[in-house]
């Protein structure tokens, strides 16, 4: 017997309010559960250069805060090595940070659902100081569900 395999893609728009991490868990989850894929790999992207993607821990927010303030510390904005600073002193600091992460994540799915460790989240993490509006494509393929 053969499963048939299924590829599905959609977008996600994420209003950001300005740097910080937010939750898309729930959002990712949903749209790999409508995707119809049972077992497979889910594919996220973000289509900018001064935001990223992270699987962090998600029960306590002070990681969270931890780790822009470790990037705050390696990347500041409004450092005199930077001259790319069209869009202002947090453009390029965005860019390294953006850099220094990842603008796609690929994870596992089974029973039509995301595989994430007990304290997993899935996390946009936007390195600019004024809100943006992101957009992720999210690809799943795999083997089509029964039921």
């Amino acid at each position: 017997m053969t499963a048939d395999t299924v590829w599905a893609q959609s977008r996600l728009v994420i209003a950001t309010d300005g740097r910080g991490t937010y939750d898309i868990t729930t959002e990712i989850g949903r749209e790999v559960n409508a995707s119809g894929v049972a077992r497979g790999l889910a594919h996220l992207f973000v289509h900018h250069t001064s935001a990223s993607l992270i699987i962090c821990e998600n029960a306590d927010p002070a990681v969270r805060s931890d780790l822009e303030a470790f990037m705050a510390r390696q990347v500041p904005d409004g450092d005199p090595l930077f001259r790319h600073v069209d869009e202002g002193a947090d453009d390029m600091p965005a860019h390294v940070r953006s850099i220094l992460t990842q603008t796609s994540l690929t994870l596992p799915v089974a029973d039509a659902g995301l595989i994430l460790g007990t304290w997993q989240g899935i996390y946009l993490w936007e390195h600019r100081r004024r809100p943006h509006r992101r957009t992720l494509t999210i690809t799943v393929n795999g083997e089509a569900g029964t039921g």
